[in-house]
């Protein structure tokens, strides 16, 4: 059995944040504190060590002390670059992702994704969400074996830059949580506005 030592965790900061008109939404504030830090310190709990992934402003990244990286691949390629440069500095067996945009994902995200992956020897475990089937996907929200690293590597030198395709090549477990506004995610300002006004 995986131990949380055995987890590295990676948040996504790295986009162009298009519907936030450009800014960068890692570092948006909620509550008083960046969008990513919130994402991040609730990742603390459940693995060894967390890492962010940005490419833009990154000292203002590196200040909160966790180790940036930045995608090997140019013009914002997306989150598989992100993932792609986590899978590249990660040291653990198991490197867990999740955006930063999303603030309230559960405490026991990591566990249950742990869990899927083990029961079905997958590749990688991603969360859907929904009270009834057909349940949502939430691609960006996953657990992979960082043995995969070579081969996403070969994925994106081939041009290939999409989730769905990638996990076609894998073998993929869905790991069910039924409540869909632990998932939420802020796209625009107006969205973090009602946030901050209604938690």
């Amino acid at each position: 059995m995986f131990a949380r030592e055995d987890v590295t965790g990676l948040v996504l900061s790295g986009g162009r944040g298009r519907r936030m008109g450009g800014m960068d939404k890692g570092l948006q504030l909620l509550h008083g504190k960046a969008l990513f830090l919130h994402a991040a310190q609730r990742l603390q709990l459940q693995t060894a060590s967390v890492l962010v992934s940005a490419n833009r402003h990154l000292e203002n990244y590196e200040k909160a002390g966790f180790p940036v990286v930045t995608d090997e691949l140019d013009d914002f390629a997306g989150p598989l670059a992100g993932f792609h440069a986590g899978l590249l500095r990660c040291q653990t067996p198991l490197m867990v992702t999740v955006p930063c945009d999303c603030p309230f994902y559960p405490d026991d995200l990591v566990l249950k994704l742990k869990g899927a992956l083990l029961e079905n020897d997958a590749d990688i475990a991603i969360a859907v969400t929904g009270a009834k089937e057909p349940f949502t996907p939430q691609p960006v929200f996953c657990l992979m074996k960082s043995q995969l690293q070579p081969h996403l590597t070969a994925f994106l030198q081939s041009g290939q830059r999409k989730i769905d395709a990638w996990h076609l090549s894998l073998k993929v477990a869905r790991t069910h949580f039924e409540n869909d506004a632990n998932f939420y995610n802020i796209n625009t300002l107006e969205e973090l506005e009602m946030l901050e006004k209604s938690s």
